[in-house]
């Protein structure tokens, strides 16, 4: 693919679900989940909502910005950062 090729969306969102996928076993051994809920073209970004043992836990930030923010980052040239919500 060449880079003036634009990606749509649903190949994007496709490409982020395939990469949580791949990580997910990581954030299951601590106890907890993520689950990807949208990714905004506009901005970059992608929400994900973690779920399990990650909420409340005082490492969300570290283990989401150090950890999954920079895989998705390098893995996906249209990813710029992500947000992060709380589940229940």
């Amino acid at each position: 693919m060449s880079n003036s090729t634009k990606r749509t969306k649903p190949e994007i969102e496709e490409e982020i679900n395939e990469v949580i996928d791949s990580i997910r076993f990581y954030i299951a051994q601590d106890g907890g989940d993520l689950e990807y809920v949208s990714y905004d073209e506009h901005t970059g970004i992608v929400t994900i909502r973690v779920l399990g043992a990650c909420v409340g836990c005082s490492l969300l930030d570290l283990t989401y910005t150090d950890g999954v923010e920079k895989i998705l980052v390098s893995e996906i040239k249209e990813v710029n950062g992500i947000n992060i919500i709380e589940g229940e």
